[in-house]
Order: C-alpha cells, then structure tokens, then sequence
C-alpha cells in the first residue's frame, strides 16, 4: 500500500506542496524539518538544528539548506529553491522533483532529462548529525554533481542578517571541511564519504523569504551564508552520503552508517506506523533523563502539556522506562506542589494550576499500564505533597479554599489554566478563580490518593482528608451544575459562575473518579456533542457565543484571540473518547472509531505522518499550529487502546 507518498503532480504544485511539512528527529533534541520539496517556509525549517544547551539553552539552526547542481552535457540543472520578494522562487528545482516519498526515510526522486537522481535523508540518532544519500539512478554518461551548504548559525526563534562579524574562514578535514561562523558553536563538520573537489567562494543570500513567517505576521527575511561548494564525479548506479554535523567523522564510516540507520527505521505504512513513529519524535534522552518536547518545530517541554501526552506517548506504545524517567525529570524540580512550567530553563517558572493534577491522571495510566507497579510505593511522597500543598496554599494564591475546592486568584496577566493566550500582557481567557477542568482534577488526585493509602494502610492521611471527599463533590455540585442548563459552568469566581460553553467540563465526566451522575455524565457529552464536536478535536468555545471564532489565522494579536476562542484541539477529543467509554460502554465503539479513523486523512496534510497543534472550529478545519504536537497525537494512541478494549468487550 502507498501511504505516504506524493507524485510529480502535486509536488510541482507549489500551493499543494509547500502547506506539506516533514519533521524528523534524532531523540537527542536535534531536529530537521522542512517542506515536502526541501523549500523552507518558516525560520524553524532546515537540515540541522541542534539542542547547545550551552548557549542559551535552546536550539539552533546549523545548517539551513542544501542546494545541488547536476552538470550534464555541458548544461548545469540546480536542484534547490528559495523563495525571494515578489514571489519569486529561484532556483526553480522542484519542477525537476519526480516524487517523494516519506514511508521508509524522506527519499525525493529527481528527472533531469535522461539522468535520474535519488536523495535520501536521515537523522543519526547518536549523534547531532544529519545524513544524505545521492544515487544516481540512471545517467547516459558521468555527471558533474555539485553541493552548495547554506548556513544559519542562530536559535530557531531568530533569524540571521550578513554581518561583519561571521567568521567565514573553514578549516579543511578529511573529506570535507569545518567551519562555525560565531565563538561559542561547535563547529559544523560537512564532509563526503567520498573525497570531493571543495572550491571555497564565500558569499552570503540576501534576503530569502519564509512565506509561514510572513504569514504570521512575522519577520520572515533570512540571509544566508555559503562557504562554498564540493563537486565531484558520479556515473550510473554510483552514489555519495553527505554528513553534517558537530563531531568528524571517518570518510570510510560514512555511507556504513548511514545503511545502519536506514535498516533500523520502521515503515510508516499504516495510520497506526505513523502515530506510533510520531510518539517517539518527541522523547528526547539525556544520559540518564528524558523529556518530552510539547511540539515541533517551535516548542520545548511544558509541565501541562507532558502530564496530559505521556500516557499516550509512552505507555500506549509499552514505552515505560520513558515515561518514569520523564516523571522523575520533573519531580527532581519541584517548588512545594508545583511542577516548572518546563524543566529545561535556567530560571524555572511555576504558573499552572493544573499540572500537578494532571500528574495523578498519568499516575493511573501507568498503574494500569504496569500493574505490578506499586504507586504509593514508589510515589505517594509525592502525591501527598501536592494534596497537602494546595490545601495550605502555594504559588499565584493557590489554594483550597472553605469550599474545599481549589481556587487560583493569579493576576490578569497570568493565566493559569491550559487556556493560557495573552494579547498585549493580560490573558485573552483568564478564568480567574475556580476552573471546573482543575475541580474535577482535583477530586480526582484527592479520590485516587486516598484509595492508595488506604490500601498501603496509611491512616493519617486518609483520616485527615475522609471528611474532604464528600465536601469537594457537594461544592462542586452546588457551584457548577446547573439542572436547567444540563451543562457545568467553566469556571466561577468567589460570587459568580461563567456559564460559556466550553469542553472543559468534559473532564469531568470522562476522569476514572468522577463527581457526576450518569444522568449528568450524559448531559454533558450530549452539549459537547452538540455544539463542540467537530472531526478534528473539540471546539473552545460553542459557535452560539457572541465571541465565537471560526478560524484561526491572521496576525499573532488574531490568532491570539482566536485560540480559546472557537479554535478545535485535537487532544480533547481523548477525554470526549473516556467520557464515551465510560457511560455507554460497548455501544459507543462505533462513534469512537469514527473520531480516530477521521485523523488518517491528516496523514498527508500539514505535518506529514503526524497530527497538527489546532484545527478551524469552522470546515473544513484547517489544520492549524505546530505541524506536530504531543498532546494531539497522544490523545489518538489512547483512543487507539479504547478501541482495542472495546473490540475486546464486543467479542467477549
């Protein structure tokens, strides 16, 4: 079966192939990524961006492009594009590109009159290095074959101008040479398996366009520094491996290692492949530690976003080590109850309500994961500090209040749910003082803790907090349901009820304890159903609102606005799945499989193999974000192993 694969057709259709994108990683936080056609239309898009911890802690672009000229019978054929002012794509290589081919290793096919070429590229996971493959495939005689690298240098959030202060001398290695344009990079080693001509012409390229960024509303004008180019000879069935990357390599090992890593790979040749491929990019291993990137390309970890994915990004694909290590990474820094925001900044920020909640959410799933897992064992230290944290209070007035609920006051500039965009410093959703998401949280953590401590016989807590269980479901009951509406209100503050209709109040029905009724339990769903479903996840906000947002695009200020707005996460769409599973069992096999099957299209839109960020609240839901994000492909493994339970149930 084809199943990622583009013919000449749609690859020379530019307005087809450049919404396309292709994101592959090494787990060691080194990424590439770019169009389907190897044009790069947004500053996070290249051949090499590397994790240098030691600059500034992010990553940073290396190597930007690479630009390759096939010279035959005395004509010269270039193979790269870049997009210029105007319009303007120079030089036009893709109408030479024959198909693509992303199910094994990304392999692009080019037809130059009788001479056809293939390249293939790989990430070394080992190493911060990139590896690519040329083959000529057919030829009628030698063709001179050049490589032009182009250059960056910077973090992947910036972008480069030509300045007098790049050092654009190289160093000649064996096979290639090294080069850093700033103090304070490792130098970037480009060499050839096998020994080319290099001819060193310095020269920056002016103002090449990023289209994604200067539709963002962005800077979107790059210049680009190329030391030069290597030339050498090819005839028939003859082919060369390009290395790039931050440690030399021997020549002889070279083409070597690049078949390792290709018999390695597994092919994405089902839904099921690509999801299960796509969970694995965002584990990055350091020694001993791991963790999860939120998204690519733009994203790093977030403690929300890790709490709600690992589950589906780990243990849905029998992936624990991982999934503890990545645990421990955040536990090892925690302030009193609460996680950093991410566990990777030199300055840790604590400022999310609900990340230590979720943390009880990941604890299930991997007890039913490994069930010979003692949880209170190995951590009830932990989910007791947190319980009692947020009793006697914590970070931006945190606090279970009188009600035994959870109240977070922050500040307007602060938002503390996963409902977090901000235009112009103050939170565009700022759900300022209880969120119903964290209240069934919170009696979910609450419920879960104190059934581990009573099985480990732990009788000063369950005897200090027995009286809490009852009062927390009651309050939350009183505050939030409403029986004339049929609905739970999103949030409230110490007087009033906020009664929009949002698909936070799915949680709450979908969480193993839950505080509702099956009457209320069908309420719900049936509400969400009705004016948040779409095929693509759950909208934010019910069209009905007055502030509904159908699309998101525009400026960052409108797409800002339109986030929380209208706009459909995929990663809903799991606790809308548990919430199914729970009430109607078996019967609702048919609807769940309608929710995962919707996705497979999306294997050839937007992120290639993956699943996007957002999508349009309005059709046909445009995907929308980043091209590949955790939260969203994790939620399709677990609705993946619904499924299997159900089919399981149905055959019982």
């Amino acid at each position: 079966m084809e199943y990622l694969k583009f013919d000449k057709a749609k690859l020379v259709n530019l307005e087809y192939a450049l919404q396309r994108e292709l994101l592959r990683t090494n787990r060691k936080g080194s990424y590439a990524c770019s169009t389907i056609i190897d044009c790069n239309t947004r500053k996070y898009h290249g051949l090499l961006a590397a994790d240098l911890p030691d600059i500034d802690g992010g990553k940073h672009m290396l190597i930007n492009n690479l630009h390759e000229t096939i010279v035959h019978n005395d004509m010269e054929f270039n193979l790269g594009i870049h997009k210029y002012a105007g319009g303007n794509y120079e030089p036009k290589g893709h109408k030479y590109i024959q198909d693509f081919d992303a199910e094994d290793i990304p392999t692009l096919t080019y037809s130059v009159g009788d001479v056809i070429l293939k390249k293939e590229k790989i990430l070394d996971d080992e190493h911060d290095r990139i590896l690519i493959r040329y083959e000529v495939v057919e030829t009628s005689s030698p063709i001179t074959f050049r490589l032009r690298p182009f250059l960056s240098f910077r973090n992947i959030h910036s972008l480069t101008k030509a300045n007098m202060y790049a050092n654009t001398r190289i160093e000649m290695v064996r096979h290639g040479i090294r080069m850093k344009l700033y103090e304070g990079y490792p130098f970037l080693y480009m060499q050839i398996n096998t020994e080319p001509d290099y001819i060193h012409v310095p020269d920056w390229y002016y103002n090449v366009e990023y289209a994604e960024e200067q539709n963002r509303g962005y800077d979107y004008k790059e210049d680009l520094f190329t030391p030069g180019f290597f030339e050498t000879k090819l005839r028939k069935g003859e082919s060369i491996v390009f290395a790039a990357g931050t440690e030399e390599m021997k020549p002889s090992g070279i083409k070597h290692r690049f078949t390792s890593l290709r018999r390695s790979r597994t092919p994405r040749v089902s839904f099921e492949n690509c999801l299960i491929n796509s969970a694995q990019q965002f584990i990055e291993r350091h020694n001993k530690t791991a963790t999860l990137v939120s998204g690519y390309p733009w994203y790093g970890s977030d403690a929300r976003q890790t709490m709600i994915s690992l589950p589906g990004i780990t243990l849905s694909i029998g992936d624990i080590d991982s999934c503890k290590k990545i645990l421990n990474s955040y536990i090892r820094k925690m302030s009193g109850p609460m996680f950093p925001t991410t566990v990777k900044d030199t300055e840790l920020v604590y400022d999310q309500i609900d990340a230590p909640l979720w943390f009880f959410h990941t604890l299930q799933e991997l007890e039913k994961a490994e069930p010979r897992i003692d949880i209170y064992d190995t951590y009830g230290d932990v989910m007791k500090s947190i319980i009692n944290g947020y009793r006697n209070g914590t970070k931006h007035k945190i606090k279970m209040n009188d009600y035994a609920l959870i109240y977070g006051a922050g500040d307007k500039n602060t938002p503390l749910s996963w409902m977090n965009a901000t235009v112009k410093g103050k939170a565009v959703t700022p759900r300022k003082g209880m969120q119903v998401e964290v209240q069934a949280l919170w009696y979910n953590a609450l419920r879960y803790t104190y059934e581990k401590a009573e099985e480990k016989g732990d009788t000063e807590f369950t005897q200090e907090w027995f009286y809490y269980l009852d009062v927390v479901k009651n309050s939350f009951m009183n505050r939030f349901w409403d029986d004339e509406k049929g609905y739970l209100g999103d949030f409230s503050s110490t007087k009033d009820v906020y009664w929009d209709v949002t698909p936070n109040q799915i949680i709450a029905a979908a969480l193993p304890y839950s505080m509702l009724t099956d009457e209320q339990k069908e309420k719900v769903i049936k509400v969400v159903r009705q004016q948040l479903l779409t095929p693509k996840g759950l909208r934010t906000l019910s069209p009905a609102h007055v502030e509904y947002q159908p699309h998101y695009q525009g400026t960052q200020f409108n797409r800002d606005m339109a986030l929380h707005r209208g706009t459909a996460w995929p990663w809903l769409l799991e606790f809308y799945a548990k919430a199914l599973f729970q009430f109607y069992g078996v019967d609702a096999l048919e609807e769940i499989l309608d929710i995962y099957h919707a996705f497979e299209e999306e294997m050839t839109n937007h992120g290639i193999g993956t699943i996007s960020e957002i999508y349009d609240g309005d059709p046909p839901h445009t995907p929308r974000g980043a091209v590949s994000q955790a939260w969203s492909v994790g939620a399709l493994l677990q609705i993946r192993l619904l499924i299997q339970e159900l089919l399981v149930k149905k055959q019982g």
